[in-house]
């Protein structure tokens, strides 16, 4: 521990690296308070919400060395599954390709995905799905859960106004080259024909808990008071903002972005900070509203605030988002299963002879952590 003596050597340390750090501060507050006039009131209103949620990839990993595996599911608020695949590392990434078809039609929601972009093979899809590192399996479950999210808005009938809700930004880097932007449009493209023929409106958001911008701004946004108005607000990120934050333009710049250089490739979204409840003290989130839906972002968040409101156990959170987490998340009983299910398959590959080896290493293993949970 540190004595009285260090403490105090401490103190003044931090303090002179604040009081160096205060002129940042100061520009941080002017930008912040630069979108005072930006800040608009939300007006609640009542609409069917469905999210969309992969389950934390911490909670779905099974280990029976050298066996990893990695399971991945995805439910709607409403409970359904909509995807379930188990990948390891070592898996074969082209048979895992083939898996999403059937005699060349897709049978997945990540095969229609496919089709719809043009590959054929997960390797097109994404340069990160080489196989070359052992983390291309948390990159398989993101795909998807975006292809899940491309399925619920391209590939379902809809009998009324409906707000779609991802658990994250609607940005993305894990695609090759402009796909991840053609998807996006194709989800617009089938948005309009569900207003056209079906005379229902869908939109597509997308929240984060956490953003680079929106804790690099907290504390600036809270000495400017911009939200100090007492009611639920809403207002856009500015561009100066994300330019501060982000080194990538691509990930942050509109599609609608004609100015020189390489075009965006990683973003559908048009990026705001939200305050779901009346109080200085409630949180603020980001959130990303589809960039050709802009124009709608009040009644967006209509929406949202109505379904924040009602959010349990984490306060003034879409509650839509809250319960897909809850369908979602393998684990207790259910981890426990697809753990007997990974021994047993061990048990059945090393035969009868040495099946008892595998038992006496689970046993020794079930001790050690029950010792000390």
């Amino acid at each position: 521990m540190f004595d009285a003596d260090q403490i105090k050597q401490l103190k003044q340390l931090i303090g002179d690296q604040v009081e160096a750090g205060r002129t940042e501060l100061d520009k941080l507050v002017d930008q912040s308070r630069a979108i005072r006039s930006e800040v608009r009131v939300i007006k609640p209103r009542a609409a069917t919400s469905v999210a969309l949620m992969a389950s934390d990839g911490g909670n779905n990993k099974v280990a029976f060395n050298p066996f990893y595996l990695q399971v991945v599911r995805v439910v709607d608020s409403s409970g359904k599954e909509l995807c379930m695949e188990v990948v390891s590392p070592i898996s074969d990434i082209d048979a895992l390709s083939r898996r999403q078809f059937d005699d060349g039609t897709p049978c997945t929601a990540l095969g229609r995905m496919m089709l719809g972009l043009g590959v054929e093979r997960l390797q097109d899809l994404s340069p990160m799905m080489s196989g070359r590192s052992p983390s291309w399996v948390q990159v398989f479950r993101d795909l998807c859960e975006w292809a899940t999210l491309y399925d619920l808005v391209c590939h379902r009938d809809y009998a009324v106004d409906t707000l779609i809700v991802r658990d994250g930004l609607l940005r993305s880097k894990i695609f090759h080259g402009e796909l991840f932007v053609k998807m996006g449009e194709l989800m617009y493209e089938a948005i309009e024909r569900i207003r056209r023929d079906d005379r229902r409106k869908v939109w597509l958001v997308g929240l984060a808990k956490k953003t680079q911008v929106l804790e690099y701004y907290r504390l600036a946004i809270s000495l400017s008071g911009v939200f100090d108005n007492g009611a639920a607000c809403f207002a856009k990120v500015p561009s100066e903002m994300l330019d501060k934050v982000y080194l990538w333009d691509e990930y942050t710049r509109s599609i609608e972005d004609e100015s020189k250089g390489e075009k965006p490739k990683f973003n559908i979204g048009s990026m705001y900070f939200v305050r779901f409840g009346p109080y200085f003290g409630d949180p603020i989130w980001t959130v990303d509203v589809m960039s050709r839906q802009d124009k709608e972002a009040q009644a967006i968040f209509g929406y949202l605030q109505a379904d924040a409101v009602a959010g349990f156990p984490i306060p003034l959170y879409p509650n839509c988002i809250q319960q897909a987490d809850s369908f979602s998340r393998v684990a207790d009983l259910d981890m426990d299963i697809i753990e007997d299910q990974l021994v047993d398959a061990v048990r059945d590959q090393v035969g009868e002879e040495k099946a008892p080896v595998i038992d006496a290493l689970r046993l020794a293993s079930d001790v050690a952590a029950r010792r000390y949970e």
